[in-house]
């Protein structure tokens, strides 16, 4: 599946290498603003002559005038942030933001507070911020402090999965450049916004142009930020020797620069290619030493996959306890990483609720206010006046009425969209192994039997490929359908990712959950779909684990699964097969 949100947490980082794209101000300036304006231009660009400058302004700071001093505390506040000092860095912001009543500084100030809060997941806050600055944005009429402004508004939306609207700042951002600048940052916001939003592909021309761009313009990490997204669509497409290639020559650059979250997400892009190129041991060696130099509280969906490499490694190596050890790492990642996602999206929708009930509630003391006037000027005509104010009244009630019922349904309408799949209306993966574990200890206290089922569809890639995605998504859905004929009320069906299902059968014997997994295999590969005046046959590899031999843990459950789905696969697919943890596998 592609990494979309991979970047997204990079972009955080990178916010303020954005101002090293532009030049000195044209203006004519004091000596107290030459030396600010040219240091804040040197923070990315040359980061030890910007502390010397820093230092040696903080020794005249009483030599600056009171709109300087507020210049060089915003200067100090990034420098905090830079160094990781998140509390200082935004009691610092707040500070400026509140008391420096210079409009460019204020704004500076206030993205860059956006952007420290998305990155320490204080996304509520952010979110929040992010709607004051959109409203500002029209009268923010200095070029560095609107540049700044667009980009950390394009990368927060996207970090909130609102892609569109990310893409639609990056796009301001090209027109919002002073004169003659380069248009690198530009450039990348807009490919990065396009790329998660899925819509480039390998062959897309944006990724390479933006990459020569930046290069053109001395911004190397901008530039490996595209080659690495072209890799990662390399990977997708199943063009592991391509991904290869590709990072292969540009890898002494990413390690010279020393950039963190390209080094490792470098290592494990290369353990993945070698992993499907079949070179077991150089993904191993690759995605061992790229997890490796993680922190020890860092969660991402690049360590996500590093461990995925290595479990799988271990399995085929037969090395179970390793397997296990490094699938529970890869476990605790995914559901780290997709709560943050999770989180991500929830504070969005709640600061747009918010938003939206507050104009509610200003339209409704509107309403009040002329309601009261009107009662004002009618007094002397009592009857009339009773009669429209018992009108005003029942109308009030009812539109309260009405915003408290759509207020309602949009929270249970957000609600069920964060535990369902967008295409097919099942549960995610997130809430899927949620549930399931919620289920195991509820069958393990009866006690009960339960069978956890995986369901991967045999050549599916080549529906997309042959028929188009809408043939692809319609496939799934068809599926979907089909297994939801043979389930029963209490048992948990979920998406896994792209093709791959599950299905948690409580109160349920081995033997009563190979019968339902085999029909469900066999109604799936005797309904085609027909669709357009095409017709799609389509079949199913199906694995099988029991509590009564795997136990009710579900890692260990889902490992076994998988490892009897991996086997239908190797046999021939369209096939079942269910490990009972003793000497009995049954094949169909």
């Amino acid at each position: 599946m592609r990494n979309a949100s991979r970047w997204i947490c990079h972009w955080t980082a990178l916010a303020g290498m954005a101002l090293c794209l532009l030049g000195q101000p044209a203006r004519a300036a004091a000596p107290g603003q030459s030396q600010l304006a040219q240091a804040e231009s040197l923070r990315t660009r040359d980061h030890p002559r910007f502390l010397l400058m820093l230092q040696q302004l903080q020794q005249h700071a009483r030599e600056l005038t009171p709109g300087e001093q507020w210049h060089l505390r915003y200067l100090m506040a990034w420098q905090a942030a830079y160094e990781g000092d998140y509390p200082r860095a935004d009691a610092q912001l707040r500070e400026i933001i509140a008391h420096a009543g210079e409009p460019a500084l204020v704004a500076k100030s206030t993205a860059r507070l956006m952007d420290d809060l998305n990155i320490n997941r204080r996304y509520e806050e952010s979110f929040t911020l992010a709607n004051q600055l959109m409203i500002r944005l029209p009268h923010i009429k200095d070029p560095l402090a609107r540049f700044l402004v667009l980009f950390n508004l394009s990368q927060v939306f996207g970090s909130a999965g609102q892609y569109e609207l990310a893409e639609n700042y990056a796009r301001q951002l090209e027109s919002s450049l002073p004169a003659g600048e380069s248009r690198c940052a530009s450039q990348v916001m807009l490919v990065t916004a396009r790329f998660n939003g899925g819509k480039l592909t390998s062959t897309s021309p944006e990724l390479p142009q933006a990459a020569d761009h930046c290069m053109a313009a001395g911004q190397p990490v901008y530039a490996e930020t595209m080659w690495l997204e072209l890799a990662n669509l390399y990977l997708d497409e199943a063009q592991p020797r391509k991904a290869v290639m590709l990072i292969q020559p540009i890898l002494p650059g990413i390690k010279a620069n020393q950039y963190h979250p390209h080094i490792e997400s470098a290592g494990v892009m290369l353990g993945q290619a070698y992993w499907q190129l079949g070179d077991a041991a150089k993904a191993r060696d690759l995605a061992t030493t790229a997890v490796a130099t993680a922190g020890p509280d860092e969660v991402n969906e690049t360590l996500r996959d590093g461990y995925q490499v290595l479990y799988r490694v271990a399995k085929q190596r037969g090395d179970m306890a390793a397997a296990l050890t490094y699938y529970e790492s890869y476990a605790t990642q995914d559901k780290a990483y997709l709560n943050d996602v999770s989180a991500r999206s929830l504070a969005y929708q709640m600061v747009q609720q918010r938003v939206l009930a507050e104009k509610l509630k200003t339209a409704e003391l509107g309403r009040q206010n002329s309601a009261l006037r009107l009662q004002q000027a009618l007094t002397a005509r009592a009857v009339e006046t009773g009669r429209l104010y018992i009108a005003l009244l029942l109308l009030a009630l009812a539109f309260i009425v009405w915003w408290l019922f759509r207020l309602k349904r949009s929270q249970l309408r957000f609600k069920r969209m964060a535990r369902r799949d967008g295409l097919t209306d099942i549960l995610n993966h997130q809430h899927f192994i949620s549930d399931a574990d919620q289920l195991l200890s509820l069958m393990q206290k009866k006690p009960a039997q339960a069978c956890l089922v995986s369901i991967d569809l045999d050549h599916f890639k080549q529906v997309n490929d042959t028929h188009g995605h809408a043939m692809g998504d319609a496939v799934l859905k068809h599926i979907v359908a089909i297994c939801q004929q043979h389930l029963r009320p209490g048992d948990l069906f979920g998406r896994l990712g792209g093709e791959e299902f599950g299905i948690l059968l409580g109160d349920c014997s081995h033997e009563q959950g190979v019968s339902i997994a085999e029909r469900i295999r066999k109604t799936i590969a005797a309904t085609p779909l027909q669709r357009d005046a095409s017709v799609v046959a389509i079949s199913a590899s199906i694995g099988l684990a029991s509590t009564a031999a795997a136990g009710y843990r579900l890692v260990r459950l889902c490992m076994e699964a998988d490892a009897a789905l991996y086997r239908a696969k190797r046999a021939g697919r369209n096939r079942l097969i269910a490990d009972s943890g003793v000497d009995r596998t049954i094949e169909a």
